[in-house]
Parts: structure tokens; sequence; C-alpha cells
């Protein structure tokens, strides 16, 4: 088991179809909670609606030290001047993205359910590797294939990984324990009890923790 955890970061991601009325606010209680390394912005497929949501959090996400992402969209990412663009539409989208990226926005690769597919993510270009579904964590703990591939893949080489952990806070730490260098959190944060603050809170609780015993 790699004893990483204490350099191990959060990874948020917002929901779907996030409302644009209400998820501000809820993002901003989610960056005032502790450290948070990168924010994904899963547009889906809602379109002008969704890219305007976007063009409101970019800002808000970046002034709180954290890096924007956009999914699967370069022209967006570029137009909104976000930080990276996260790719899990095939390796040939992801070889775009990076051509067009000019080593000036960072490239995320998704999707990756296999070692191969990974191996051949990183030989395109890719700054980090995602193990386990985007909004992926159905279940309290993080998908077993995830664990098993972020372990591997941290073990193997620097470039980064970020695996998806599950529904439960709690499951951060199994996720850290892999070496990953990012735990990537969704429905954990937003359909928490006690809000979206708190549980970024709880997440670095556990980190900490890890952190004290891997020393």
């Amino acid at each position: 088991m790699a004893e990483t955890a204490e350099a191990t970061r959060l990874f948020l991601l917002t929901p779907i179809r996030a409302d644009p009325a209400s998820f501000p606010a809820l993002l901003a209680e989610a960056l005032e909670g502790g450290d948070v390394a990168a924010v994904l912005l899963a547009l889906g497929d809602g379109g002008s609606d969704a890219e305007a949501l976007a063009a409101d959090l970019v800002p808000m996400v970046q002034k709180a030290g954290a890096a924007a992402l956009v999914s699967d969209d370069t022209r967006i990412a570029g137009r909104l001047r976000a930080d990276g663009v996260h790719i899990a539409t095939g390796l040939g989208d992801l070889r775009l993205a990076v051509e067009s990226s000019h080593g000036k926005r960072t490239v995320g690769a998704g999707n990756i359910h296999s070692r191969h597919t990974a191996m051949e993510a990183a030989e395109i270009g890719a700054d980090y590797i995602f193990f386990g579904r985007l909004h992926g964590d159905t279940h309290g703990p993080p998908h077993p294939k995830a664990l098993d591939l972020a372990q591997w893949w941290s073990e193997l080489t620097e470039i980064p990984a970020v695996i998806m952990a599950g529904r439960s806070i709690a499951s951060v730490g199994e996720a850290a324990a892999t070496g990953a260098a990012f735990v990537a959190l969704n429905d954990a944060v937003w359909a928490h009890d006690e809000g979206p603050r708190a549980a970024i809170r709880q997440a670095h609780v556990v980190l900490n923790e890890m952190g004290r015993r891997a020393a």
C-alpha cells in the first residue's frame, strides 16, 4: 500500500445538472471548507445554460485557488479561460485536446477502465488519469476496480492518478490509501447532511488521519 495519503488532495465534481439558482452558493460553501485542488465542471448536455453557469463558476473556483476544469469541450474551456479540460470521450479526442492545448492547459484523461488504456492515455500526454466513472459514486465505498487501477498506477508512475471516491466521506480514506494524488468527490459533498462545507472539512479530517498513520 502506498504511503502518500498526506499528499492527497481533493478533486471536486459538480453535479451533471446543477441548479443555476442555488448551486453557486453550494460551491462557495464547499470551497470555504478547506483545500480543494480542482473543480471539474460537468456540463453534461445542458447546452448554453450549462455554459452560462460554468461561466459564473470558473472565476469563483479560480479565486479560491483551485483549478477550474471543463468536461469534454476544449472550445468552452478556451472561451471561459478555464485551467484545463477533462476528456472522457476517447483517446482520439484526448489526443486532439493535448495537441490543441500546446502545454498551456491541463488535459486529463477519463473513462479509463484498463491498464492498457491508462498507458495509452499517458503516452498521448494526459496530465492526469482519472480512475472510476465520473459521478460513479453510487455506493458508499469506491469501486473495487478503480481502487485496483489507482494503486497500480500510483506505484508505477509519477503521472497523477485521480480516483473516484464513494458516496460516503469515509471512503476518502480508502481512496487515498491507493497513493492517488487526488480523490474525487461528488454526492459525498452535495448530499451531505450537514452541507458541503462540513463535508469538505470532514474529508480533510480523514486525509489528515491517513497522513499521521503514514508518517
